[in-house]
């Protein structure tokens, strides 16, 4: 089995190791419950070892003396092999990093809320510029102020209303039939209100979307947490934890239909089912 990397791709990062068949899974990683395996924390490895050594961007981790606004990352590998039977991995992280969506060697975002002239800036513009007027009119209290006050607060929450939806609408997602949903839909049938914010921003479905977009078969797949610990204590550098399930169990429920995974236990699959 060859382990070349596709030509004008510097998302897919292929294996210096000669990977043997054997040496692979027989079935997919259940992303909400599992161990690591070994190809997993091989490409783990190499994506840690990239994050330790580049030079592309800035992002303060947390990992030297200077920790003030320290921000820990999740990040992700999921090892594919492509139509060419080139195996190796993609790397992705959850939310931003160094204050951006785009880097190389990261599978891009579903939907870029910070592309230049996008709908999302200009609406956080107007937003911003509600909130200002409400300080002023509170700190000058002229006649009638609280009417007005009362009327703007209105118009921001309609407005907040209406940008989270038309971000939602953004949001599409593959799986392995090419089967593509919406992701108030895919909520809607999990029986949710709403979506919660950030669903599609985490690392597994930017992974997923990638692969099912360049026709690639998802093999194995690891999370792990990045940096300093937030203030919880939960995440810790370096370990591995499973996919959330508030905001990922309904998106791979649907990216991973049709694909044989490995058995959770019985708690998690209702959870995930």
């Amino acid at each position: 089995m060859t382990n070349l990397a596709p030509q004008n791709d510097d998302v897919f990062s292929p294996f210096d190791e000669v990977i043997a068949a054997d040496a692979l899974p027989e079935k997919f990683t259940f992303p909400f419950d599992y161990e690591p395996h070994p190809i997993s924390l091989l490409a783990a490895g190499k994506l840690q070892s990239h994050l330790a050594s580049q030079q592309d961007w800035d992002h303060n981790f947390g990992l030297t003396d200077h920790q003030e606004g320290a921000i820990g990352k999740m990040f992700g590998v999921l090892v594919v092999q492509t139509e060419q039977n080139e195996v190796g991995y993609l790397s992705a992280f959850s939310g931003k990093l160094a204050g951006g969506n785009h880097h190389a060697k990261f599978v891009p975002p579903i939907f870029d809320g910070m592309a230049e002239g996008g709908f999302l800036n200009s609406g956080m513009t107007e937003l911003t510029r509600i909130n200002e007027e409400i300080k002023t009119l509170e700190e000058e209290e002229p006649a009638g102020y609280e009417e007005q006050v009362s009327f703007l607060k209105t118009l921001r929450k309609n407005n907040s209303n209406a940008l989270q939806k038309e971000i939602f609408d953004q949001y599409h997602f593959l799986n392995q039939a090419g089967e593509e949903k919406s992701l108030c839909g895919i909520f809607e049938d999990a029986s949710y209100k709403n979506p919660p914010a950030g669903a599609g921003e985490c690392a597994a479905p930017k992974l997923l979307q990638y692969a099912f977009q360049q026709n690639m078969k998802p093999i194995a797949m690891a999370e792990f947490w990045w940096g300093l610990s937030p203030k919880s204590d939960y995440w810790k550098h370096g370990q591995f934890y499973p996919a959330c399930k508030e905001k990922c169990a309904p998106i791979l429920s649907h990216m991973l239909a049709g694909i044989e995974m490995d058995e959770p236990t019985s708690e998690i699959i209702t959870l995930f089912s």
